[in-house]
């Protein structure tokens, strides 16, 4: 017979290790809700700071996928931005119909992270850096092509069930259709990572792509599959952003890769690959819109901005090696006992 092994005590730097991103939230919201009480805590701020996360939510999700995989997509933003654009330049040829746009725009994106996962595993390039980073150029170039490079008004062009996405609101605190759809594809997700063989097989190609060959599993389709999910989502994102801002700019994805690539690090996920939540991500996307609502609200100029969102970003990545540092501390004493 033999003995159980005694259970790890979860001490307290687990406990804020595994919290840590929600407790940077709270506290972020206690910070603004105290020195801005009559400006950041009114329902209709609070239901605004949702409808600006949920564009990064959705990039953020499709990022989450990279990073898992040790990979990553700078493409994402502008990928976004031509799903917008499409969306504009169809209606501006006369198409009105939601089920052709709303197709057209997702179709686009999804294609373009095929072309990226192609890239990546056909031609064997080092790093998804460099095939995601070009994409990101080409797909760029596309939107200001089609657009003349001039941005696209969308109002008043009988597309209001397309734009439904990004601007409508329920019950009379206006809560937005858009994070509502957030929580669905999550849930979605949470499933999809959790239950089923494919998304355990991205944490495996992730955690030792070489292990993963061993086991049978295909990393080429893997990885294939885990860009084209990613350009789904900026899709997503791109028929939301058509309605959040009611144009269609293609300029606006500037900053869309790294506000997701910070909501996922922030929320758990490693440049390292194999780990990460989506739940997590929920958390840093949040995080980043209410740090840019609350700048806003107090007047701080666009260049303020960028620094704070960089430091931000450099502290996440901080974060990120110092939890890779502890982790491997930890094993090494398991090892050791």
């Amino acid at each position: 017979m033999t003995n159980a092994q005694p259970k790890k005590k979860t001490g307290l730097r687990d406990i804020l290790m595994r919290l840590g991103p929600a407790l940077a939230l709270i506290l972020m919201f206690a910070v603004f809700t105290i020195v801005m009480p009559g400006k950041f805590l009114r329902v209709g701020n609070l239901m605004n700071v949702l409808k600006q996360a949920s564009i990064n939510c959705m990039i953020g999700a499709g990022m989450l996928l990279c990073l898992i995989t040790a990979g990553i997509d700078l493409s994402v933003g502008y990928n976004c931005t031509l799903a917008c654009c499409l969306i504009g330049v169809l209606m501006n040829a006369g198409i009105t119909s939601p089920f052709i746009l709303i197709p057209a725009a997702l179709l686009i994106s999804t294609f373009a992270g095929f072309v990226n996962g192609t890239l990546l595993t056909r031609l064997e390039l080092p790093h998804p850096f460099v095939s995601t980073l070009g994409m990101k150029n080409i797909l760029w170039g596309v939107s200001l092509l089609i657009t003349s490079s001039t941005s696209i008004g969308l109002y008043n062009k009988g597309i209001d069930s397309t734009l439904a996405l990004g601007s409508e609101t329920l019950f009379s605190f206006g809560l937005p259709v858009s994070f509502l759809v957030v929580l669905a594809v999550y849930a979605i997700f949470h499933v999809f990572l959790n239950h089923t063989s494919l998304g355990r097989q991205i944490y495996c190609v992730g955690g030792n792509a070489e292990a993963a060959r061993l086991s049978g599993i295909r990393s080429k389709n893997v990885l294939t599959a885990v860009y084209t999910i990613s350009g789904l989502m900026c899709g997503i994102a791109g028929v939301i952003l058509a309605g959040r801002v009611a144009s269609a700019n293609p300029n606006t994805g500037g900053t869309y890769d790294t506000d997701a690539i910070a909501a996922c690090i922030i929320g758990g996920a490693s440049f390292s690959g194999g780990k990460g939540t989506i739940w997590g991500t929920l958390i840093g996307a949040l995080l980043i819109a209410m740090i840019r609502n609350g700048l806003n609200l107090m007047g701080a100029s666009n260049d303020v901005q960028y620094i704070v969102i960089g430091a931000v970003i450099i502290l996440s990545v901080t974060i990120d090696v110092l939890r890779g540092k502890i982790e491997a501390k930890a094993r090494k004493m398991a090892a050791a006992e």
